[in-house]
């Protein structure tokens, strides 16, 4: 037997679930309970008090369908045993004679009492008796025809309605919750609950809904008053004649459009503690992983249709069936069981005492079914009459100022359909963590909270240029305490992804450089105004070119541009001959990309273009015809663009001062020759290559004062080389030299000669001719000795000799007054076995002349 805190757990689904249940499947719950308590109390009732009574309904046999009873003889004698028995008194039909041997009063008295007893008798024996059928039956023999005849007689929903009643309503309640409990959609349905439960009771919903209300209000009032909060923007496409930028202009396939500023909220709006604050960033990473993971199927929106189907089926034949057997509960029925044998009888009229109690019960249960499949036929024309798998946030987007909260689709669609049965509250609570700018602001708000303007200003540094420079690295977007530090030189974000300039930036008048690395950058028409008139120097690193700011290309105080990332030359098309037309200033472009020809529109900077940098990442650069036009380039640098000659088109460029054609695969420099027309050149690195030799027209070039042939193949070094008159520094280090050539003392201009790593043994005494000589790079050669004469170098600072075969250093090392210990890289064995007064001389502060001096 059941209890019915037994059978009522099985529709204990957790309290949580509440929100994902519509009104008709709490209504429909809530019959379930009913028709639960009402078969238990049949069953309860039909256990304890069901029972059939029957009594035959035929004339045989004769001896027991008589008339009315009689007093027969035999009947009589019969009574006046029962008589006896019932008083105690033996009785027959003639007393019997008093006993002789008593006395003769006392046998009177006998005789007297025992005619009184006898009249007594008599008039018990001939009273009238009962009317009726006499069965001659015993009470067993009724206990087993009743018996008989319940199994018999009896319809068999009267006796299974109670257990039929159960396993339907089990079935319905088992069907209602199904989906809550199936493992393909209760982990998905539980995580929903969880993260709809704390998005709803996260403080940020709350402080997000409210600055919404605040910023509506806001609104309202200026629409009201006619004033404005905040400074009024000037659109660029308005009338901001001095610059002559149009809004449209395309660049990079892109079209700027200024951001609107955000409106400034109530300082205690922005207020949220740092645990809370965590959560809500959290949630949101949360929501959007849910997303990914629900939003790609229906199958929790299937199997809702699919086990409403099944209640609505199941209604139909609970009602359809259960209807047939209604007039089948009698009170009476007739029985005729097949024992005459036994009994005597073969027809038999039977009573059911809980007839009347089913057939209400089963009114009522029939009542509750219908009742029941209205709510089913209800919630299948809800699933139907609409699109449950697509949900519009659009009430919600114009209740709040987040018009980027995107519609969902699928199962998420249909859980959120769910959900507003219950409360539409939950579902734009909800829609706050799917917003990116709802996501923005608490990022904002969080990151104010923990970079402070002391916090940001300990980490401003010197860089090499002596310039106060800032590095953020990784952050979720720029705090507002950055545009407080008013004298701040160079700003370098990287791996920003929401960089936004505001209006506080115009508060940086000292900013020239700033560098952007994969930080796509939004700016306010403000800081943009601001950033186009004092930006002097900027980086971009990207990974697609979309992803350049547009507003780079209108930058017209811009004087240094570095593009770092993939421009290859399907990008190439995207980029317009508008888009650096405004660049009017610009005088250095450095491309760090995989080019394959020189984008042509680099053309229109030529004017005023005096340095381009191209930094190829190993990609071969095949068409450079439009280098011929840029004839104002001074320095042109073609790094890692697997060249294998010296292209013609520098030698169009009279202009040219400096030509670094590093990390290429250049093997043969013959066409050096023609570098004579270049009369302005003075810089040549043909560093990093595989050059073998070098021809002797380089001789020819009378202008060059720097040549760079480190890192290649060379075994010799031709005498024409030392016939350049104007050549300061030579670097030949890296190679396979074996003689420094004894013409090297020609070079009376030389200061600067590296020939380390190399293979010489000797070092000519016509080097330290080269009085002017201030470094001098011998290390890791074969060198055995260092002439004495090294101390005509009055002007060394740096000698490297790390890495030869020396025994001593002379101790005319003395005489180079200018060589300090840091400038002097040898072995310590060495050093040390020098005279104490050269050491001492070597070891003195690198200030010791210069103050003496003052």
């Amino acid at each position: 037997m059941f209890t019915l805190s037994e059978i009522a757990s099985l529709n204990d689904i957790q309290p949580t679930y509440r929100i994902l249940k519509p009104w008709w499947d709490v209504f429909m719950d809530y019959l379930g309970l009913v028709m639960l308590m009402l078969a238990i109390f049949a069953m309860t009732m039909q256990i304890t008090k069901d029972q059939v009574a029957c009594l035959p309904c035929q004339d045989e046999p004769e001896e027991a369908t008589a008339g009315a009873m009689s007093n027969s003889p035999t009947q009589q004698s019969t009574q006046k045993a029962a008589f006896s028995a019932a008083t105690g008194v033996p009785l027959a039909t003639t007393f019997p004679l008093v006993s002789k041997d008593l006395p003769d009063d006392v046998a009177h008295e006998i005789h007297v009492t025992h005619q009184h007893t006898a009249v007594a008798a008599e008039k018990y024996i001939n009273q009238p008796g009962p009317t009726g059928i006499r069965t001659n039956l015993d009470f067993q023999q009724y206990v087993f025809i009743n018996q008989i005849c319940y199994h018999v007689a009896l319809p068999w929903y009267s006796k299974y309605f109670p257990y039929l009643a159960l396993i339907h309503t089990i079935i319905l309640m088992v069907s209602s919750n199904f989906w809550f409990k199936y493992p393909k959609t209760s982990s998905k349905i539980e995580h929903f609950v969880s993260i709809l439960g704390r998005c709803f009771e996260s403080p940020w919903t709350t402080k997000a809904l409210s600055e919404t209300a605040c910023e509506d209000s806001e609104e309202n009032k200026q629409r009201l008053t006619g004033t404005t909060l905040a400074p009024k923007q000037v659109s660029l496409e308005g009338k901001d004649e001095s610059s002559n930028v149009s809004p449209t202009t395309p660049m990079l396939g892109l079209k700027f459009s200024a951001d609107k500023p955000i409106a400034e909220v109530p300082s205690s709006m922005t207020i949220l503690d740092k645990k809370d604050g965590e959560q809500a960033k959290a949630l949101f990473e949360k929501v959007r992983k849910f997303r990914a993971h629900v939003e790609d199927s229906d199958f929790i929106y299937k199997l809702y249709v699919a086990q409403t189907v099944v209640k609505t089926v199941k209604f139909i034949l609970i009602l359809s069936y259960t209807s047939t057997f209604l007039a089948e509960i009698n009170f009476k029925h007739n029985c005729e069981p097949d024992i005459k044998q036994l009994i005597g009888y073969t027809k038999f009229l039977c009573t059911h005492n809980m007839a009347f109690m089913l057939k209400k019960l089963l009114v009522s249960y029939m009542t509750l079914i219908l009742i029941y499949g209205m709510a089913c036929l209800y919630s299948l024309f809800w699933v139907f009459r609409r699109p449950l798998k697509e949900y519009s946030f659009e009430k919600v987007r114009e209740e709040s100022s987040f018009s980027d909260i995107p519609d969902v689709k699928n199962d998420f669609a249909f859980l959120l359909h769910m959900v507003d049965q219950y409360d539409q509250l939950y579902s734009k609570r909800f829609g706050v963590f799917l917003s990116e700018v709802s996501e923005n602001k608490l990022r904002e708000i969080s990151l104010n909270h923990e970079w402070t303007f002391e916090k940001l200003r300990q980490l401003v540094t010197r860089n090499a240029s002596d310039q106060q420079e800032l590095h953020l690295f990784m952050l979720s977007g720029i705090p507002n305490a950055v545009f407080d530090i008013t004298d701040l030189e160079v700003l370098k974000l990287e791996l920003i992804p929401e960089v936004r300039f505001s209006a506080k930036v115009s508060q940086m008048t000292s900013l020239v450089e700033l560098h952007l690395c994969h930080c796509p950058a939004k700016v306010e028409q403000t800081a943009f105004a601001f950033l186009r008139d004092s930006l002097r120097c900027l980086h971009v690193k990207f990974t697609d070119v979309a992803e350049i700011p547009a507003w780079v290309y209108l930058l017209r105080s811009l004087r240094e541009l570095n593009l770092i990332g993939n421009l290859s030359s399907e990008n190439n098309k995207m980029i317009g001959l508008e888009s650096m037309r405004d660049l009017r200033h610009l005088k250095t472009l450095c491309l760090k990309s995989n080019l394959t020809k020189m984008p042509t529109n680099i053309t229109e900077l030529s004017p005023h273009l005096i340095k381009l940098v191209v930094h190829n990442d190993g990609t071969k650069l095949v068409v450079l015809n439009s280098l011929k036009k840029m004839t104002n380039i001074i320095d042109l640098e073609l790094h890692t663009c697997e060249l294998e000659r010296i292209p013609h088109a520098i030698f169009s460029l009279t202009n040219l001062q400096e030509l670094d054609l590093k990390s290429n695969n250049i093997r043969t420099i013959e066409e050096i020759i023609s570098f004579q027309h270049l009369k302005r050149l003075t810089c040549l690195k043909l560093w990093h290559n595989k050059i073998i030799t070098i021809p002797s027209s380089i001789g020819q070039i009378k202008s060059l004062e720097s040549l760079h042939l480190s890192h290649n193949k060379l075994e010799s070094l031709p005498p024409a080389l030392f016939m350049l008159p104007k050549l300061r520094h030579l670097d030949v280090g890296h190679n396979s030299i074996t003689v420094l050539p004894l013409d090297v003392g020609l070079l009376h201009n030389l200061q600067h000669l590296a020939i380390n790593s190399n293979k010489l043994e000797v070092l000519p005494k016509s080097l330290f001719r080269c009085t002017k000589l201030k470094v001098l790079c011998l290390g890791n050669n074969a060198l055995t000795v260092l002439p004495e004469t090294v101390g005509q170098l009055v002007q060394l600072t740096q000698l490297e000799l790390r890495g030869n075969c020396l025994d001593r250093l002379p101790a005319q090392l003395g005489n180079c007054r200018l060589l300090r210990k840091s400038g002097l890289v040898v072995e310590d064995h060495l050093f040390d076995a020098l005279p104490v007064e050269v050491k001492e001389s070597i070891s003195r502060e690198n200030n010791t002349s210069f103050t003496s001096g003052l």
